[in-house]
């Protein structure tokens, strides 16, 4: 598929059959997360794989109450730690202090790389014909990752559900919110 089709066609997509999808289909998609960038080449990001009602009901019953279901989870951690002792090493330490803590981060690059791995994985998922959607970190981290046995110092940025979509129509209804132009979301030369 041609890049502009898959940035055209992405959309949140929130009602999945039920079909196990293909190993290889899901490698695809996580080779595509992978090769996001990575701030300092630090790969601060990790990702869980959740395939299966069996896995992937670890994730439901701990962070939502939503009806609707993916067969396939992938779980986008981050860790500042790993952001902050990488901008601490020779070749990224600064007169910024970004090595001394994650407070002193105005744009925490770890957040920026997460988002950039969900981003390559939602458009792999186009490009692979699937259904997908982001799905925010709001509650039950802690149970999630207990229950996963994630390390300290990792954290959640949210989730991709992947999967084929169904066809029904579980639309946001933020999409019936008018939103703002791209006159007035694009600035030129100033403000």
């Amino acid at each position: 598929m041609e890049f502009g089709d898959v940035v055209r066609r992405r959309a949140m997509v929130r009602s999945f059959d039920s079909a196990p999808l293909p190993g290889e289909v899901v490698d695809r998609v996580m080779a595509a997360a992978l090769r996001a960038p990575t701030a300092g080449n630090t790969g601060g990001t990790t990702w869980v794989v959740l395939s299966g009602p069996g896995e992937t009901s670890l994730y439901w019953d701990a962070v939502t109450d939503a009806e609707w279901r993916a067969p396939v989870l992938l779980l986008a951690y981050s860790s500042a730690e790993a952001y902050v002792g990488r901008y601490g090493e020779a070749d990224k330490a600064d007169d910024l202090g970004l090595g001394s803590s994650a407070e002193a981060w105005a744009v925490p690059y770890w957040m920026g790389d997460a988002a950039f791995g969900v981003m390559s994985a939602l458009l792999a998922a186009v490009d692979e014909g699937l259904g997908a959607c982001m799905l925010g970190n709001f509650r039950g981290e802690a149970a999630l990752g207990a229950a996963l046995g994630v390390p300290a110092g990792w954290h959640l940025f949210g989730a991709v559900a992947l999967g084929f979509a169904d066809g029904a129509d579980h639309r946001s209804p933020s999409l019936d919110r008018p939103g703002p132009s791209s006159a007035e979301r694009v600035h030129r030369g100033r403000w």
